[in-house]
């Protein structure tokens, strides 16, 4: 019975299909990966704009608090000021006595118009008649158009949203007396960046395009994630270079979060494998290489530090133990 255990398992080995087998081995290459460092980043949005005044007067109406989502043209509060509706008043009284003003020049016109007729006025008196129809009109259409001009600005009192985002900061409440530009609300575009701060020894080596990579545990995720570089400023303050990243997965992060991401800084030769192929044993790191002839030998490793990368998420740096061309079995 011993000796059939092993023909069964050459039937089993056989059976599986070639997909399987392959992903149970993995060659050893030595690769070129980034020398990575460790920095702190800040979650920043591109874009913090104010939402201001278009008119001055008195806030009612507060609609948002610290941490509102808001829409582009939303409303976020109504300045209210009572002069306004003041001037309408006393613009709609003058539209009216203008009104009748205008409507008696006409009556005076068509009077003398009729009597031009037979010769009982002059010339001068019919065009002086005209004359009064239009500068009356003339009035009435100007008071018209002032009064337009109050209504807009009583429409402009209702504070709009600049952008799409969430609200940082309320600096007034319902009651608050403002002027025309005053901030009512700090909206935050919901488009977040990492903010990087990268000592400039090593700026060299970042450049817009480059993976820069960060713990999934952070993000909430299992593995790690990835962002890319997407803006490098030109200037050096302070003896550090920022750089814009992008990634996935922060828009629900707080503004000024901070974050620990490792950006390349140079490149070097190491040995990579999963991690899946290393195992453990009383201590001691291992892993299964075939030999030439078939055979699997359990080889002594020293383990390195992660090194994932987007195409081997779970990369493991093998520090010793292993040579380019060996071929690992997965315990």
């Amino acid at each position: 019975m011993r000796r059939l255990v092993p023909s069964l398992l050459l039937l089993l080995l056989v059976a599986l299909p070639v997909a399987a087998r392959a992903a149970a081995t993995f060659t050893v290459e030595a690769r070129t990966v980034p020398d990575e460092k460790a920095v702190f980043a800040t979650v920043e949005s591109r874009n913090v704009v104010p939402a201001r005044t278009r008119i001055g007067g008195t806030v009612t109406d507060l609609k948002v608090q610290d941490g509102d989502h808001v829409t582009a043209g939303q409303v976020l509060a109504t300045v209210h000021d009572e002069k306004l509706q003041l001037q309408i008043t006393a613009l709609n009284a003058e539209i009216a006595g203008l009104q009748s003003t205008l409507a008696q020049a006409r009556i005076d016109l068509g009077r003398a118009e009729a009597l031009a007729h037979s010769g009982a006025v002059s010339r001068e008196q019919l065009d002086r008649a005209r004359t009064a129809v239009q500068v009356a009109t003339s009035a009435l259409n100007a008071r018209i158009a002032q009064r337009s001009v109050t209504e807009q600005q009583m429409t402009e009192g209702a504070v709009l949203a600049p952008i799409a985002g969430r609200v940082l900061t309320v600096p007034v409440t319902d009651g608050t007396v403002v002027l025309q530009g005053d901030p009512v609300a700090t909206v935050a575009e919901q488009n977040y960046v990492l903010r990087l701060l990268v000592p400039e020894r090593h700026a060299l080596h970042l450049k817009p395009g480059a993976t820069v990579r960060l713990d999934g545990k952070e993000l909430g995720e299992t593995g790690p994630a990835f962002g890319t570089v997407t803006l490098v400023y030109p200037q050096i303050t302070a003896g550090q270079v920022r750089a814009d990243a992008t990634t996935p997965g922060i828009g629900t992060y707080f503004v000024g979060e901070r974050i620990r991401v490792w950006v390349p800084a140079g490149q070097r030769q190491a040995i990579v494998v999963p991690a899946g192929f290393v195992f453990t044993r009383f201590g001691q790191d291992y892993v299964r290489i075939r030999q030439k002839d078939g055979t699997v030998n359990d080889v002594p490793v020293q383990r390195g530090l992660p090194l994932p990368t987007p195409a081997m998420p779970d990369g493991l740096q093998i520090l010793a133990g292993l040579n380019a061309g060996e071929v690992l079995v997965r315990p």
